[in-house]
């Protein structure tokens, strides 16, 4: 059951982004750079938070105070990214005509963006896990829950969504000077990342309920920021 686990996780994680990716981002390979520099820029930010954390000796036992700046430090790195972006739209406009898309909507570029921060978080948030999860035995046994991997793997999946969706706010609250959407963004990426700590007492539907009450909100707000209906919600899924 172990490697049936293993592979059951890993589609659950990331068989969503890879559809994705494989529908919106790998046709076009201006899009593929932009989701690799914003992945590095997230592996940036974990640098950064690895190297506050250690220096900081009498907090770093405290598993709160690493995440406030873990996230802090990630949002700073996607306000980075975000003004690079805008920075690069006119050498973007001599690459190809596809790129022309990116720039006239700016959502694309923010989507991309987000999706590069959420993959490379999954990726390592579930990679130590899932290498316990390939055996040679399973959790369950004298301590742990056989719940753990499943819970692991759907949080995981909640982040990378969440990622996207907040880069698509942050970019448009950012466009329009609206600084309440940008505070939004920031507070709702502390309240889902605290609630990840309740997971030590192994209460997981006190943290995947909220999670994804909180993720089905993002989306709605992401949705409608960039432009979208229920006319072209109802329009997407004819043929």
């Amino acid at each position: 059951m172990t490697v049936v686990e293993f592979f059951g996780c890993i589609f659950l994680a990331f068989g969503p982004p890879l559809a994705m990716f494989i529908l919106t981002v790998a046709h076009d390979p201006v899009r593929i750079i932009i989701l690799i520099a914003a992945s590095f820029f997230w592996l940036l930010s974990l640098l950064i938070s690895s190297l506050w954390w250690f220096a900081v000796v009498p907090l770093r036992g405290q598993l709160a105070f690493g995440l406030v700046f873990s996230v802090i430090f990630q949002e700073i790195f996607r306000y980075l990214i975000y003004k690079i972006l805008r920075k690069a739209e006119n050498g973007l406009k001599r690459i190809t005509d596809d790129s022309m898309q990116l720039i006239e909507n700016k959502h694309i570029l923010a989507y991309v963006s987000g999706l590069g921060f959420g993959i490379i978080s999954g990726m390592f948030s579930l990679v130590n896990v899932l290498a316990d999860a390939i055996g040679p035995a399973t959790m369950g046994l004298k301590s742990g829950t056989q719940m753990f991997f499943l819970v692991s793997s759907t949080i995981s999946l909640s982040f990378i969504l969440f990622h996207t969706f907040w880069s698509v706010i942050f970019f448009n609250a950012l466009d329009n000077g609206n600084k309440l959407q940008v505070v939004g963004v920031i507070a709702s990426h502390l309240v889902v990342s605290s609630l990840t700590l309740l997971n030590r007492y192994h209460i997981y539907s006190a943290v995947l309920i909220p999670l994804y009450v909180i993720l089905i909100l993002t989306m709605f707000c992401a949705f409608k920021i960039a432009g979208g209906t229920f006319a072209s919600f109802k329009a997407s899924f004819t043929f």
